[in-house]
């Protein structure tokens, strides 16, 4: 791949574009309260209404909070359900095929995954919890050995390494399969870039200035990372088709260079 470098009490914020008024720009934010230190935010309608909620998860509160979209673009106050401590990212995603979007957090302090079920209406059980690697900084939701049942991925910053937990029905997860980064992930995609339609799994390798490449192998296993220099110290991770190849490619948000990184597909 070739990398090129380009540099140039909590409250949630939600601009609202008004394109009739404004011209596709934005009015001034409107905040809504959430618990402490939000570190993530998924928005996905999980009451079947047909308008997207919010849902965040925080980091100093150690819960997610549920803000439902009530018309119109505004939000109710929020509710507000206990996660393992220091939740450091969410994904809204139907774990159990009942057509209800559930929860899924990365908790940094306790090394686990929570999930809530949507028991629905948009309220959520009590967390169940999984152990994985050391001190996770995201989570991706995404069904990897084909079986029509989302798996969990996580980054472990502090294991270096991933844990994938495989769903084995009803929403329950097998214990993790560990498998090698680099130094100090702190995001995960879950997309197939080798067009063999299994999802493979790309790290934000934030203490080896690089990306990890896991491919999938089959039955929801990784062959061992390649990595790619991405500039100094990526957080972040997007895989997209970003020159209309058909091939996606690797963006990363730099955050020791002040840029982003693009890794073109070959």
């Amino acid at each position: 791949m070739k990398t090129i470098n380009l540099t140039t009490k909590a409250k949630l914020k939600h601009f609202s574009s008004r394109r009739d008024v404004f011209n596709n720009t934005f009015v001034t934010a409107l905040a809504y309260a959430t618990s402490s230190n939000p570190y993530s935010v998924a928005v996905v309608d999980v009451n079947n209404d047909n308008k997207p909620d919010i849902v965040t998860a925080n980091y100093g509160a150690s819960t997610v909070s549920v803000l439902l979209n009530t018309g119109n673009g505004t939000f109710s106050a929020q509710t507000t359900y206990a996660t393992g401590t220091s939740p450091q990212s969410v994904a809204v995603v139907d774990v159990n095929n009942d057509n209800k979007p559930d929860i899924v957090t990365a908790n940094f302090g306790t090394s686990t995954v929570s999930v809530l079920f949507n028991t629905g209406t948009g309220t959520f059980s009590s967390q169940a919890t999984y152990a994985i690697g050391t001190n996770s900084y995201s989570v991706a939701v995404v069904d990897i050995n084909n079986d029509n049942r989302p798996d969990i991925v996580t980054a472990n910053c502090g294991g270096n390494n991933v844990s994938v937990l495989l769903n084995i029905g009803n929403g329950t997860f097998s214990a993790q399969t560990t498998y090698a980064t680099g130094t100090q992930p702190f995001s995960v995609a879950v997309v197939d870039v080798n067009n063999d339609n299994k999802p493979d799994i790309v790290t934000a390798n934030y203490g080896g200035n690089n990306v990890g490449v896991l491919l999938n192998t089959g039955n929801g296993t990784f062959s061992a990372q390649i990595t790619y220099a991405s500039g100094t110290s990526p957080r972040s991770v997007a895989v997209v088709d970003v020159n209309n190849d058909n091939k996606p490619d690797i963006v990363t948000a730099n955050y020791g260079a002040n840029g982003v990184g693009v890794n073109v597909h070959c």
